[in-house]
């Protein structure tokens, strides 16, 4: 095949970036003939102008600076999609502008948009910018070229020009004929009506055309020897559309060659060679011995003995230059000349691909930081292009990017980053394109001093001012949304991080919202502006003292009080929180142009207060105060408090009354009566000076109240509220059994009974006092009454010895004080450990793999243990967590393992005291395929198996296997036994002439085996003759009485916690159940539970106490008979003392429940 020809510079490109090797030389000048779409396509991009329009220079409008982001050059391949996005700011037009988009110089592509084209226009309000797009989806080759867009608005234009470059998909290359050069795409498909000229045959509806497959043929040769009238023909037989670019081609080409004299074979036209390889140009000479000279770019080629570069051959008549190791330097023209006659050819050396070896890696930075693009290729010295978004990026002196390269590396450094760099950028190679997202983010914005909102005086100068990093970012003063513009009394600065806004003299227009915005951040810094001119209250004009109004209850009052402010100012009332209406009916307040009124209709005594006079307006408030004083009676006095009670007489005190009808208190009253009377009886006729009274002459046992009034000189208060009854008694009795409960190093916890004698008063609480020993400083431990007959006495010295004792408080007073008899040493008591295993960890603790084991193990001892966790004797995984606290240990596994089964061992240790137990865990997996299934017997229609159990249990007993079967012809599976637990079975029900397979899964308390195994043969049915017997039937009795299967246990329970009682009793018909407890049965008691579910009984008793221990009988009982079985329950823990009393447990009940406690206790101390 011979070599392509080199294109001329002067010819115009073919549409595609992908070389065609075709069989003839064709000069390509048809295409913007051939590149218009017809009417029926999507939309067609043609070469951008009309052949008589090639060589016309278009007048170019006058140019503004209408657009502010123009549309950049880019690439894609063949299929992709690009956006062109150009923008256009609003903020000086009054309307809309004009957009076109332009292909070469004549194009509009507003007639093209379509399932290939998209324009599309938005406005952004907030920036007031337009923005237009142009949307290429699907590219194909005929779209690259030159495109423009123009922007007019009135009298003002704008435009720019930028390429697109469409890339082909890399393929095998293959041989192109001049038909598939000529041809268009076909009706019926995506890209129908591109470039086709098939509209101008005969359509033919209803019909596909099929292209069948032709041998090759040389059509060019065909139309060089034909006839002009036969063109048409042969275009038409071959598929040749473009018969119109044929034709100019074919007239360029048509030449007719002149026999030479002196070559008898030329050399070719043009030849290809990779770089690096050899190549030889031949020419056969008709003379021989004619002078042949060789010439490289029009310069002669001389041999040289040390020059390996250029050999030359001859062979009989033929004369051979031969190029060795071709480089990029030897693609040139060469002729050879024989005498006067010369033959000339063109070399294209083809330079082998420079693949990527080290991709670009992503960078993410931030603005002012250097940035350092680094990739490898596989050749030294190869030429690569740095591309950014598809636009190639420029490496000029003046450039903010700089490219260096070493060996195979290149690097592409950008050293003082800004946020415009963030893009994709790529690396070009001849045999690929490697590239990378580069992200620069503003560094993060940070308010060293933020807006303050202030309050200016009118007149006075304005100052904002506020503090960012980084310093040098700009930014914009806004005021109320609208943009600050500095001007003669306007004045805007910035300098580093400061930046300020200070206004000379500040009028009420300067009041407002001030936003600060730093350019490129989302953050903006607000604050408010006041300006201010305060109203004003003139008091003056009331000519009072002290702004205080007296009245008497009952008068009318009307103030009139004299104000001013511009604008007029909104005046508000207030008494207190209260605000006064005008509106009101009684009081009600008036304003008016200079002057605001209250007035009070008929005033009491509750109107006495001070009353707020607010004044607001826009710039400011002011406000004042007038007090206004009610004469009246007073009020009651508060309920009084009896202090102090004996045996016929008590203490009581009073607060004087909060409101003393604005005159002094000359005295008080006293009344007492008893509760149960209604008669108040006066106990003074002259005036009480005094806030304390003793009543005397009182009956002891009996409830007594007191009240007060208060007199002035306007007269006397109603009464107050009576006292809280008291009766008239004597303290109580010292309390009783006081006793050390627990010492630690700090604190002694004591306990002691109620006193023996209380009495009708009642008691208050105790109070708890202490001294060291020797001293008689006595220090009251608690100081608020308790009335709990327990209390721990905190922040006590180490090893030192005290005396308690204990007081009860009444109304009457304190009682005797109960004390210790002897000293007590403040030293915490060592407590032995002891671990308290809960129930479910008794047995053995189950888990599957991947489950979460979390388990509480609680525990008893003083001072705090040391707990020990073991396995097997060693120091427990790592991957194990233990959490330990005062009372409890927790053991947490986050996913269960079977490496985590075994014996774990817990040690609790308080000094030489230890205590262990031991807890049991098993983690379970699903189980292995059984082993060695295999057909022991066939016979008639039954199959025997038989295997052996799996290699792998699961860590857990095999329950049983699951039995499956399968059809020769189908092989589907069909479960013939589940959960069987042999290792043996018999198949039957078989179908006669069939062949099986089966196979057999494990099964354990997780589930099925993932795997099953299968027999290695198959068992065949055969045939045989049957004789069937039909076997005698003997019906079977199966009522039975009734038999526990599984008695009672003797369990122990604590107290507080649920605890149940299970057995199981097999009977037929099915039995009555009863339970009773020391047998006297359990019926409808809220406390327990009761189930019979196939044949488990279950009996729940709901948070026992030691009063539920006893012997418990679960009795069954059918038509048949009857069966009972007993078992014992013991409640460990039980209640304290004052746990009992608060219960409502009767003494006698209670004393004999401490005193078997402590039988029992004793008992286990001796069996010990």
């Amino acid at each position: 095949m011979p070599e392509p020809t080199k294109k001329d510079d002067g010819q115009p490109e073919e549409d595609g970036s992908t070389p065609k090797k075709l069989s003839i030389d064709l000069p390509n000048d048809s295409d913007p003939e051939s590149t218009r779409g017809r009417k029926d396509s999507v939309w067609s991009l043609g070469d951008g102008q009309p052949p008589e329009e090639i060589d016309k220079q278009t007048e170019n409008p006058p140019l503004s600076t209408l657009l502010i982001e123009k549309p950049q050059s880019g690439s894609i391949t063949v299929g992709g999609d690009i956006t062109f996005i150009a923008k256009v700011e609003a903020k000086d037009l009054l309307r809309k502008p004009t957009v076109k988009w332009f292909k070469g110089k004549w194009m509009d592509l507003a007639s093209k948009t379509g399932k290939h084209l998209q324009l599309k226009e938005s406005f952004e309000r907030l920036s007031k910018i337009h923005t237009f797009e142009m949307h290429i989806i699907k590219a194909k080759e005929n779209y690259a070229g030159n495109y423009r867009c123009e922007v007019t608005y009135k009298d003002k234009f704008d435009s720019c020009s930028f390429d697109l470059e469409v890339k082909e998909v890399p393929e095998v290359s293959q041989s192109i004929d001049i038909r598939s050069a000529f041809k268009r795409s076909s009706e019926g498909q995506d890209d129908a009506g591109e470039l086709d000229f098939s509209g101008l045959l005969k359509h033919r509806h209803g019909r596909e055309v099929k292209q069948e497959e032709t041998p090759e043929v040389d059509v060019w040769e065909i139309l060089k020897n034909a006839r002009p009238d036969e063109y048409e023909k042969i275009a038409f037989t071959y598929g040749i559309t473009d018969l119109r670019g044929l034709l100019k081609r074919l007239k360029k080409t048509k030449k007719e060659e002149k026999k030479s004299e002196a070559f008898a074979k030329r050399l070719e036209p043009a030849y290809q060679v990779d770089k690096g390889g050899k190549i030889r140009l031949i020419v056969d000479l008709a003379d021989p011995t004619v002078e042949l000279k060789w010439y490289k770019n029009g310069q002669e080629i001389r041999p040289t003995p040390n020059n390996r570069k250029f050999i030359f051959e001859h062979k009989g008549t033929q004369r051979i230059m031969v190029i060795n190791n071709c480089q990029m330097s030897d693609d040139a023209a060469y002729s050879v000349t024989a005498g006067e006659e010369k033959c000339t050819t063109e070399l294209f050396v083809k330079e082998l691909p420079v693949n990527i070896v080290k991709e670009l890696e992503p960078v993410k930075t931030t603005v002012n930081e250097r940035i350092e693009l680094e990739c490898e290729v596989s050749e030294e010295g190869a030429k690569v292009k740095w591309m950014k978004n598809g636009v190639e990026v420029p490496t000029g002196v003046r450039s903010r990017y700089r490219v260096k390269s070493e060996g195979t590396k290149h690097w592409l450094i950008i050293d003082d980053a800004s946020k415009d760099d963030t893009g994709t950028y790529s690396l070009m190679a001849t045999g690929g394109t490697s590239q990378a997202h580069v992200q620069v983010d503003l560094k993060p914005l940070k308010v060293l001093m933020d807006l303050q909102s202030v309050t200016v005086l009118l007149g006075q100068p304005l100052k904002l001012n506020c503090e960012i990093y980084p310093g040098n970012v700009p930014g914009r003063w806004y005021k109320n949304g609208q943009l600050v513009q500095p001007n003669d009394r306007i004045s805007i600065t910035h300098k580093t991080k400061n930046h300020s806004l200070d206004v000379e003299s500040s009028t009420i227009h300067d009041a407002g919202d001030y936003t600060f915005v730093p350019e490129g951040y989302t953050q903006t810094l607000s604050a408010k502006v006041h300006i201010i001119d305060p109203p004003r209250v003139h008091l003056e004009a009331l000519n009072v003292q002290d702004n205080t109004v007296t009245i008497v209850a009952g008068n009318k009052l009307r103030l009139e009080i004299p104000i001013s402010g511009e604008p007029a100012p909104r005046v508000v009332w207030m008494k207190g929180e209260r605000v006064i209406l005008d509106t009101g009916s009684r009081v009600h307040a008036e304003t008016f142009a200079d002057h605001t009124c209250l007035t009070i209709d008929i005033t009491e005594r509750e109107d006495t207060g001070n009353y707020k006079i607010v004044l607001q307006n826009e710039a400011g408030e002011d406000t004042a105060s007038v007090k206004v004083k009610v004469v009246d009676i007073p009020d009651p006095p508060e309920a009084p408090l009896v202090t102090e009670v004996g045996g016929d007489w008590c203490t009581m005190t009073w607060e004087p009354p909060r409101y003393d009808g604005g005159s002094p208190i000359l005295g008080y009253f006293i009344e007492r009566k008893k509760k149960q009377s209604s008669r108040w009886m006066r106990l003074n006729f002259d005036l009480c000076k005094e806030t304390t009274f003793e009543p005397k002459k009182m009956i002891e046992g009996v409830p007594y109240e007191v009240r007060i009034f208060a007199v002035n000189a306007i007269g006397v208060s109603k009464p107050s509220e009576p006292s809280k009854p008291f009766i008239p008694l004597a303290v109580t009795s010292e309390p009783t059994m006081l006793v050390v409960d627990d010492v630690t190093d700090t604190t002694v916890t004591m306990k002691w009974r109620p006193p023996d004698t209380i009495g009708a008063a009642g008691l208050d609480g105790y109070q708890i006092e202490y001294c060291i020993e020797g001293t008689d400083d006595w220090i009251v431990a608690n100081k608020e009454l308790t009335k709990k007959t327990k209390y721990t006495i905190t922040g006590l010295p180490v090893e030192a010895k005290i005396l308690v004792r204990v007081k009860a408080i009444n109304a009457a007073g304190a009682s005797q004080p109960r004390t210790t008899q002897h000293s007590i040493l403040v030293k915490e008591v060592i407590e032995p450990p002891k671990i308290r295993i809960p129930r479910h960890l008794k047995q053995t603790y189950i888990r599957k793999v991947g489950e979460v084991v979390n388990l509480v193990v609680p525990f008893v001892g003083k001072p705090r243990p040391k707990v020990t966790w073991l396995k097997e004797g060693q120091p427990i995984d790592p991957t194990i967590s233990i959490r330990n606290s005062d009372c409890d240990s927790i053991m947490f596994i986050r996913k269960a393992e079977r490496k985590h089964s075994g014996k774990y061992e817990l040690s609790v240790q308080v000094e030489n005291h230890i205590d262990t137990a031991m807890l049991d865990i098993q983690i379970v997996d699903l189980p292995g395929p059984p082993q060695a299934v295999k057909i022991e017997e066939i016979w008639g229609n039954n199959v025997a198996l038989d295997w052996s159990p799996p290699k792998d249990s699961g860590n857990a007993p095999i329950t049983g296997y699951t039995i499956q079967k399968a059809d020769k012809k189908t092989m589907e599976w069909y479960t013939c036994v589940e959960h069987y637990h042999r290792t043996c079975i018999t198949i039957s029900d078989l179908v006669v002439g069939n062949e099986y397979f089966f196979r057999i899964y494990s099964e354990n308390m997780v589930g099925l085996s993932e795997d099953a195994t299968a027999t290695k043969d198959s068992a065949l049915i055969v045939k045989e003759g049957l004789h069937l017997k039909n076997p005698e039937y003997n019906d079977r009795d199966f009522t039975e009485p009734p038999r526990f299967t599984q008695p009672l246990i003797n369990t122990f329970a604590i107290a507080g916690y649920n605890a149940t009682l299970n057995c199981s009793v097999r009977a037929n018909p099915r039995p009555k159940v009863v339970w009773m407890k020391n047998k006297i049965t359990i019926i409808d008691d809220p406390r327990y539970r009761m189930f019979h579910n196939q044949g488990v009984c279950t009996l729940e008793i709901r948070k026992p106490s030691p009063f539920d221990g006893g012997v418990y009988t679960c009795k069954a009982v059918n038509d048949l008979g009857e069966a009972q079985v007993d078992c014992k329950l013991e409640v460990k823990g039980g209640f304290t003392f004052f746990e009992l009393m608060k219960r409502g447990v009767p003494l006698h009940l209670i004393d004999k429940y401490m005193n078997e406690s402590k039988t029992s206790e004793s008992e286990k101390k001796g069996s010990d």
